[in-house]
């Protein structure tokens, strides 16, 4: 499992990504929607991560990345609502 790393971020009130998935889901679901960043990359960039631990991390959890979305959402969910 990933670390998240404390960082001083100018960009927005975080400091830091939260570990709790849920929260997880909900802060960077919310940081891409309010556009404080334009995609995952700069995000995780901004944080100190790589996308890939963060996608791997929540992937484990029940999420996956939707990149047409720009969010995580649940896994299969996008197959259940067609």
């Amino acid at each position: 499992m990933s670390t998240f790393v404390l960082r001083f971020n100018k960009n927005c009130d975080m400091d830091y990504l939260p570990k709790d998935p849920a929260i997880l889901v909900s802060s960077v679901n919310m940081l891409l929607r309010d556009e404080e960043f334009d995609t995952l990359e700069s995000l995780c960039y901004n944080f100190g991560t790589e996308t890939k631990d963060i996608k791997d991390y929540l992937y484990g959890h029940g999420f996956v990345y939707s990149e047409k979305q720009r969010q995580f959402r649940p896994i299969g969910y996008d197959t259940v609502t067609k």
